[in-house]
């Protein structure tokens, strides 16, 4: 428009006032204006947006409505004019006319008179009376650009701005801040043509915080035509109060594009410009500025008993809301203050009380929608009551609290009064006094070393001195408490009776001969010695054959105290060796801790997962354990949160970890590791027998009468479903038999549930494992190995053929070896040995055999998607080779395990106990063992032993001899 873009001028950029239309002086003077045609067809336009101005030229005012000629006539036939702008007011000839209207002007914008807030007037002498919408009234134009004008009845064209959560009811004010910048530009421009009007619409989304929107789906369509009364521009910001004056609905948008005005404080100079020159892009989307709206009008009502019954009952429930919330009621004030009638009014009254609850978005946009007056009552009634609901239980709430309080206080008093009557009475002394006296009294009877009084005494003096409601004194005081705390000089009895600590012993576990003679050999060197010993252990197994269990029991038998922490996935070092005092919450590590839980000076700790200790920002907790378990060092061990070395050399620490490669070196040192192996078919059949199913049947409420386990049954169920190690699945799945039986019980089964071979797999499904044997009778090629895996020992058979058949001729022969099965690096180094060693051990036993030199050979280990690796089937590998170059069967039932080195040597391997319980359960009786493993053969149970014929040898020739042996 031109005045926004083309008339900028220090009078136009300032922020208009309300007493703005006092000033005389013309808004621009606007010389030699260009006459082109172009720009007069822009003058019509530009006279749309001049309602509040007296346009003119040189010093003559004229208006638009002069006599025969308009203005834009005689100022087009007069070359030497001066198009002038002249606010309203400052026509002497229109000036007489604004005080007959400004009486009508302010109470129209104030909401005082007999206004019903629709433009009638209400009286009611007990007839019957019709309300209807009526024209409101007119604009003041000699009021000037901001100041309280008349609002105009129609506005067609009016800004958008979105309202978050409430909308703006007539008569209601609410402010609002925005940010978006077209938005901001908009609300300028119209501000500097005395337009302050805009369209409030409620937004439909309480999430959205947009300031703008870009689809009329966004907001409802029915909002408020609101009157900017204050203005507050910042230049990043616009703050401003919105009055509202009617409801309006959304018709059509309105393309807007804001321009930016050329700041000048100079008067314009001619423009060659046309008025109508805008080459925005069109193509890109734009967010909805302006919208043309039409007015919402409510429908006639008669002033019927029903609607006084409403009025009446809504007054009232506003009353009780009020007497309950005092913000209602200076709410309230403010409206009256405001000559706004609101009691006698239904249109009002219902607006009111509609706003004044906290309603859902569309439960208030309901209400504002509504054009029926007896209606629009209802739907406020409903929204009063429940806030009146909401009001009453907020005063119960608030009650219970203070009588909640009150009460406490009261109590506090009491006790406050009670302190001073004794303190006077003298049967009780200061807090202070009376925390340094419960201090003193726990170290009395205690055996505390020097260095460690010397810090109490220190800290007490210096507790004396301190306030009581401090922060400092509750640190103190804490320190204090965790000094006093540490059993300093208390021994709990140790038990040196070694036939007691066997039994007690062989009471809770089965077999672990290893960790119970060594915790005899501690009993009895203890005894010798008649003192209290500490000693680092650390027991290493796979999981489930009872090393965090065993660790209890053998507190029990040295009757010691006992306390288990967990390091697996540890990373802060604050855990063990505690927080330094300056840090907020700080408290010292476990160890401190154990000690003032069990109140001894030798307890029992076990240290679990050892090999599972994480490392992170906090520092390496593994580290920190080298000085809590160094025999040399743990005597002074010293807490980061005591600072006091603690004497730690009577502890029993106990370690355990499921394998030994990821415990730091310096830390397997300082502890004594002893191995778990796991149990082989028939200690895990004693184990069940005495100790999971009778548990078992205890936790499933089940007699021994009720439920019969058949030993074939159990045998089976250790083969076919529990291989592993330890018993912790063996006891899953007795536990699950006995659910099971235990629901055959409850559904009435007639006598005893017997478990038997035949009926098992309805108690615990399929078998998960088969026989190890795959060959009945190895063919060439084809021989057994023996295997360490996580779940025990297992047998591995070595599959070797040819990839084609042997070529007649050398010269054209390509020999290879390929492997297959998921082999690891060190396996396959392993078959690069074997076949290099294989074709010279040939060459020397049979000259003439040149299958090697003519021989593809593929070499598989089943089973194929299982990965395997290690050295140990080195020896395995190269009977498989020779077997099929000679094209002769090993010796059948012949199993065999052991590295082989380029020259022969058959080198030890690990894992000889579960390697040989593999070998019998899968019947071989045979077993070709390396000579370095007959110290590790001789620890293997007789009863595992019995029956197998073990050979070992010290190089490959013996182990060659004792499988082609027939």
């Amino acid at each position: 428009m031109f005045v926004a873009r083309k008339v900028a001028s220090p009078c136009f950029s300032r922020i208009l006032s309300r007493d703005y239309h006092k000033l005389w002086r013309p808004l621009k003077q606007c010389c030699q204006i260009t006459r082109a045609p172009s720009f007069r067809d822009g003058l019509d336009r530009f006279n749309a947006g001049t309602e509040r101005y007296t346009l003119g030229f040189r010093h003559t005012i004229c208006t638009s409505s002069a006599d025969h000629l308009s203005w834009k006539e005689r100022w087009i036939d007069s070359p030497d004019s001066d198009l002038v702008l002249f606010p309203r007011g400052y026509s002497k000839a229109q000036s007489s006319n604004s005080h007959s209207s400004s009486g009508q002007s302010s109470e129209g914008a104030s909401g005082s008179g007999n206004d019903n807030g629709d433009g009638g007037d209400k009286k009611d002498d007990g007839a019957e009376v019709v309300i209807e919408d009526k024209a409101g009234v007119k604009v003041d134009p000699a009021q000037g650009a901001l100041a309280q004008v008349m609002v105009p009845d129609v506005f067609p064209e009016v800004p958008v701005l979105p309202v978050h959560r409430n909308p703006v009811f007539p008569r209601f004010v609410k402010m609002m801040e925005i940010t978006d910048k077209d938005l901001m530009e908009l609300i300028r421009v119209k501000s500097r043509l005395a337009q302050p009007y805009a369209g409030a619409f409620l937004k439909k989304e309480d999430s959205n915080e947009a300031e703008i929107i870009t689809s009329l789906d966004d907001i409802y369509q029915v909002g408020s035509f609101v009157q900017i009364t204050e203005l507050y521009d910042t230049g990043d910001k616009i703050r401003m109060v919105i009055l509202g004056h009617r409801r309006i609905k959304i018709t059509d948008t309105i393309e807007y594009s804001p321009h930016t005005e050329e700041e000048k404080t100079e008067p314009v100079a001619a423009v060659d410009l046309p008025l109508d020159s805008s080459s925005e892009d069109t193509t890109k989307e734009k967010p909805i500025l302006m919208v043309r709206v039409e007015n919402v009008l409510h429908e006639p009502f008669k002033l019927t008993d029903e609607v006084k019954a409403l009025t009446a009952e809504v007054i009232k429930t506003i009353r009780d809301i009020i007497s309950l919330n005092p913000l209602y009621k200076e709410f309230l004030a403010q409206l009256i203050e405001g000559g706004k009638r609101v009691a006698d009014n239904p249109v009002h009254l219902a607006d009111f009380g509609a706003a004044l609850t906290s309603g859902e978005t569309q439960q208030l946009q309901e209400v504002f929608e509504e054009t029926k007056i007896p209606v629009r009552l209802r739907l406020t009634l409903e929204l009063l009551k429940k806030e009146l609901a909401v009001c009453l239980l907020q005063q119960q709430l608030g009650k219970e609290v203070e009588e909640k309080v009150n009460k406490q206080q009261k109590k506090f008093l009491l006790q406050e009064q009670l302190k001073i009557i004794k303190r006077e009475l003298g049967l009780e002394k200061e807090d202070k006094d009376a925390v340094g006296e419960k201090f003193r009294e726990r170290i009395k009877d205690l055996n505390v070393p020097r260095h460690a009084e010397e810090v109490i005494e220190e800290e007490l003096t210096k507790l004396a001195y301190l306030d009581a409601h401090s922060s400092e004194f509750n640190v103190t005081r804490n320190y204090l408490d965790w000094l006093t705390s540490i059993p300093w000089g208390i021994h709990s009895k140790e038990n040196f009776d070694i036939s007691q600590a066997r039994q007690v012993l062989d009471e809770d576990h089965y077999g672990l001969q290893d960790i119970k003679d060594r915790i005899l050999e501690f009993i009895a060197v203890s005894q010798l010695n008649a003192t209290v010993q500490g000693k680092i252990l650390c027991f290493t197994g796979p999981p489930g054959v009872g090393k965090t269990s065993i660790a209890r029991s053998i507190a029990r038998a040295l009757n010691r105290q006992y306390f288990r922490f967990s390091v697996g996935g540890m990373t802060d070092v604050a855990e063990i060796k505690g927080h330094r005092r300056t840090y907020i919450g700080a408290m010292p590590g476990k160890i401190i801790q154990c000690l003032k839980k069990t109140r001894t000076e030798n307890p029992l700790i076990l240290i679990d997962e050892v090999d599972k200790i994480g490392r992170g920002v906090q520092g390496d907790p593994a580290s920190a354990l080298l000085e809590l378990l160094d025999p040399e060092q743990n005597s002074g061990f010293l807490d980061h949160y005591l600072d006091v070395p603690v004497d730690l050399s009577k502890v029993l620490f106990i370690c355990t970890a499921n394998v030994t490669d990821t415990i730091p070196g310096a830390l397997k040192d300082r502890m004594e590791i002893i191995n778990v192996s796991g149990y082989v078919e028939d200690e895990k059949k004693a184990i069940a027998k005495t100790y999971l199913i009778p548990q078992a049947r205890k936790s499933a409420g089940i007699t021994e009468e009720q439920v019969i386990i058949q030993d074939p049954s159990l045998a089976l169920l250790i083969k076919s479903y529990c291989r592993e190690n330890g018993v912790r699945n063996l006891q899953k799945h007795i536990e699950k038999i006995f659910r099971k039986a235990a629901l055959k019980i409850v559904q009435g089964v007639e006598g005893a549930v017997e478990v038997t071979t035949d009926n098992l797999q309805e108690y615990v499904g399929k078998p998960l494992f088969n026989t190890d044997k795959i060959y009945d009778q190895t063919p060439p090629g084809v021989v057994m190995g023996l295997a360490w895996t996580s779940l025990g020992g297992s047998t591995l058979y070595i599959e070797t053929t040819l990839k084609e058949a042997l070529s007649s001729d050398e010269k054209d022969a390509r020999p290879s070896l390929d492997v297959t099965g998921q082999l690891g690096d060190v396996m396959k180094e392993s078959s690069s040995i074997a076949y290099t060693f294989a074709k010279g051990f040939l060459s020397r036993e049979d000259p003439n055999n040149d299958f090697f030199k003519r021989a593809s050979i593929h070499l598989h280990v089943p089973e194929g998607a299982t990965p395997k690796d290690g050295p140990s089937a080195g020896c395995t590998i190269i009977t498989a080779l020779l077997s099929l170059a000679t094209n002769k069967p090993v010796r059948q039932n012949v199993a065999m395990t052991g590295e082989v080195s380029l020259t022969g040597k058959v080198l030890p391997v690990g894992g000889i106990k579960e390697k040989t319980i593999a070998a019998r359960r899968a019947d071989v009786s045979c077993v070709i063992l390396p000579e370095g493993n007959r110290k590790d053969f001789a620890d293997v149970p007789e009863f595992v032993k019995e029956g197998l014929d073990v050979h070992f040898v010290s190089h490959y020739d013996e182990a060659y001899k004792i499988a082609f042996d027939s």
